[in-house]
C-alpha cells in the first residue's frame, strides 16, 4: 500500500518505521527533515511538502495537538486539498472531539475517507509495533486500513462508525492515566513522610492489588524522581485534560477530578515543568508536604 506519514516525533518515527518493515511504500514528511534520516535509510522516501505526502492510498497524521493537525489539513496545499477522492486519512493524534467532527465533515465534502485511530503506548511500544489502536470510521475504510493497524500495534479496538468516538475514548483513558499518576503521587507522599521507602511501597502495590503497567511504570518514575527525558511531555498532558473537560462540558458530564488534574498540570507548568514527563505531577504532593 502507498502510505504518506506526517509527523515524525517520538511516536510517529517508530510507527512509520514499522509500516516500512511491513513492506508498505512509505513517504514521510516532517517539518524537521533531519528526523526522517533513519526512515530513509530503511527505505522510506522523504518529501518537502504535505501535498507530496498525500499522493498515495492513505495518509497518516501523528501530530501534537489540534493546531498542528489543523495546519497540516487545512493549510494551503494541505492534506484536504491534496488527497485523492476515495483516499483515506488516518488521524492517530490525540485531538479534540470537535476537531474530529470537523475533519469528518471536511473529508466527506471532498469525497475522501476519514478514520480516527488514536493509539495507546509510549515511544518504546511504538518502536516495537506493540501499540493498542482505537479505531473509528466507516466499515469499508476500517477494513482497508486494518493491515496498517496490525503493523503498528498488538491489538485494534473498533469502537464506532463515527470517528469522534475514538477520540473521546482516547481522552477518557488519558484522563484515567493522569488520575492514577496523581493518586500514586499522593499515596507516596503520605507513606514517605511516615518513614516508609517509596520503592518498597511500590513493590507492595504492584505485587498485590495494582499489578499493571500504569502503576509499575509511572510509580517507578515517581519513586525515583526521574521525569526526563519525557516520553510524554507535561504540556501534552495538560492539553489532553483540557480537551477532556471540553468534551465533558459539551456532553454535560461533570468531571470534578479532571478539574483538579487541570490545576495540577498548570501548577507543574507554572514552576518550569514544560520539559518534564507528564508523570511529574506525581511529585507535586511531596512538595506540598514539604518533602521535595
Amino acid at each position: 500500500m502507498k502510505i504518506g506519514f506526517i509527523g515524525l516525533g517520538q511516536m510517529g518515527s517508530g510507527m512509520a518505521l514499522n509500516l516500512v518493515k511491513a513492506g508498505h511504500e512509505v513517504t514521510v514528511y516532517n517539518r524537521t527533515r533531519a528526523k526522517a534520516a533513519d526512515l530513509v535509510a530503511h527505505g522510506a522516501k522523504c518529501v518537502a511538502s504535505v501535498a507530496e505526502a498525500c499522493r498515495g492510498d492513505v495518509v497518516v497524521t501523528m501530530l501534537a495537538d489540534d493546531s498542528a493537525v489543523e495546519t497540516v489539513c487545512y493549510g494551503y496545499d494541505g492534506l484536504l486539498a491534496s488527497l485523492a477522492h476515495g483516499a483515506i486519512h488516518i488521524s492517530c493524534s490525540t485531538i479534540s472531539v470537535v476537531l474530529s467532527e470537523r475533519l469528518t465533515a471536511s473529508h466527506e465534502a471532498k469525497r475522501q475517507r476519514y478514520v480516527a485511530a488514536p493509539v495507546f503506548g509510549r515511544p518504546p511500544a511504538a518502536a516495537a509495533g506493540q501499540l493498542f489502536v482505537v479505531g473509528a470510521g466507516a466499515p469499508d475504510a476500517i477494513r482497508a486500513v486494518m493491515p496498517l493497524f496490525e503493523a503498528i500495534g498488538q491489538r485494534t479496538f473498533v469502537v464506532s462508525e463515527l470517528p469522534k468516538a475514538a477520540n473521546l475514548v482516547k481522552l477518557s483513558d488519558n484522563f484515567l492515566i493522569a488520575a492514577a499518576i496523581e493518586s500514586l503521587g499522593e499515596a507516596m507522599a503520605l507513606v514517605a513522610k511516615g518513614g516508609i521507602d517509596k520503592k518498597e511501597y511500590l513493590e507492595i502495590l504492584t505485587s498485590t492489588l495494582f499489578g499493571c503497567p500504569i502503576y509499575k511504570g509511572y510509580g517507578t518514575m515517581i519513586a525515583e524522581g526521574k521525569f526526563e527525558p519525557a516520553g510524554f511531555a507535561a504540556p501534552l498532558g495538560q492539553k489532553d485534560i483540557r480537551l477532556t473537560l471540553a468534551a465533558g462540558e459539551a456532553l454535560r458530564v461533570p468531571l470534578p477530578l479532571a478539574s483538579l488534574l487541570r490545576d495540577r498540570f498548570l501548577t507543574l507548568l507554572a514552576h518550569g515543568g514544560e520539559t518534564l514527563d507528564w508523570s511529574a505531577i506525581g511529585q507535586l504532593a511531596a512538595k506540598d508536604a514539604g518533602e521535595a
